[in-house]
C-alpha cells in the first residue's frame, strides 16, 4: 500500500483547522517506510503533521526537491525538533538562490547550509542521476531539456563564485514510487519542465507513469501550453494529475475540463492511496 498525504500547500481544501502557506510538503508511506518530500516554508508543516497524527520523528528519509525556501525552508525547523537521519538533495543545492525583480535580487534560499547538517548529525546525500533511497523509491535528478515550450523564467538566478548566472536548476529532484500499475511521480516545482521530467523518469525506469503529484509550475503557462501538457502526459500513460502549489488555479481549471486525465488538488490533510 502506498499513501501520500499533503502536509503543506498554498491553500486549504477540506481541513479548515490546518495551516497553509506558499509551499509544498508531501508525506509518503510505502510498505512501512516513510519519506518526507519537501518541508514547506516554515514550522507550519510541523503543526499540520501533529494535527494529523503523523510522527515526523520516525522518518526513514527526507528528500528536498530543490533549494527554494518554499520547499526547503521548513527543513531547519524539522531538524531542530526531530532527529533526521538522512536528507537527499540535488547537485548544487547549497548555492544561494535568487529571483530578480524591481531592480533587485530577492533571496529564495533554503536557510541552512552543510555546517547546519553536520552540527545536527544529519547524513547528507547528493543525488546525481538516480538513487534508490528505499526499496521501490527513487530520487532522480538530471533532466534533459527537450521540450521547447518548457523554459525557465529569466528572473531565477544562482549566485556562484563568478557572480549571478541563470538558474537551470541542477539541484531539482523528483521522487518516483513504484506500484504494480506503474510509477507514481512526486515533483516539487518542476522547474526543468513537467514533460521533460516525466519523460525522463519513464525512460530511465522503463515503466509507465501512472500519476503525477505536486507543483507543475504551470501558473504562468498560457492555455495552449496547458492543454498540450495534458495531452502529452496522457500519451505517456498518466491517468491522474494531482495539482498543488505552483500549478496555478487557472491551469487547474483548464486541466479539469480535459476528459483524458483525472485531476485533484492536494491541500493540507488530503491524501491518496494506491494498492
Amino acid at each position: 500500500m502506498l499513501q501520500i498525504t499533503a502536509l503543506m500547500d498554498n491553500r486549504l481544501t477540506g481541513r479548515k483547522d490546518l495551516l497553509c502557506e506558499h509551499g509544498l510538503s508531501l508525506y509518503v508511506v510505502s510498505e512501512g517506510k516513510t519519506v518526507l518530500f519537501d518541508c514547506g516554508s516554515s514550522e507550519k508543516m510541523l503543526y499540520n503533521a501533529k494535527k494529523l497524527g503523523i510522527d515526523l520523528g520516525k522518518l526513514d528519509a527526507v528528500v528536498l526537491s530543490h533549494a527554494h525556501y518554499d520547499h526547503a525552508g521548513g527543513f531547519r525547523f524539522l531538524a531542530e525538533q526531530y532527529p533526521v537521519g538522512r536528507v537527499y538533495t540535488g547537485t548544487g543545492f547549497f548555492e544561494p538562490k535568487y529571483a530578480r525583480s524591481d531592480n533587485c535580487e530577492r533571496n529564495l534560499s533554503a536557510g541552512f547550509d552543510e555546517d547546519f547538517l553536520n552540527k545536527q548529525g544529519i547524513a547528507h546525500n547528493t543525488v546525481d542521476g538516480v538513487a534508490e533511497i528505499l526499496p521501490g523509491i527513487y530520487a532522480i535528478s538530471g533532466f534533459p531539456r527537450r521540450e521547447p515550450m518548457e523554459t525557465i523564467p529569466d528572473r531565477f538566478l544562482r549566485l556562484t563564485r563568478a557572480g549571478f548566472v541563470p538558474d537551470d536548476f541542477p539541484d531539482e529532484l523528483c521522487l518516483a514510487l513504484e506500484t504494480d500499475e506503474g510509477i507514481v511521480l512526486l515533483v516539487g516545482c518542476a522547474h526543468p519542465g513537467i514533460l521533460n521530467m516525466t519523460r525522463h523518469v519513464g525512460s530511465l525506469l522503463g515503466k509507465p507513469i501512472r500519476a503525477v503529484f505536486g507543483g507543475t509550475h504551470l501558473v504562468e503557462a498560457d492555455e495552449l501550453r496547458v492543454r498540450r501538457t495534458v495531452e502529452e502526459l496522457g500519451r505517456m500513460g498518466v491517468t491522474l494529475l494531482g495539482l498543488s502549489h505552483c500549478s496555478g488555479e487557472r491551469a487547474e481549471s483548464l486541466i479539469r475540463q480535459c476528459n483524458d486525465i483525472a485531476a485533484c488538488h492536494l491541500g493540507p490533510g488530503d491524501c491518496v492511496h494506491f494498492d
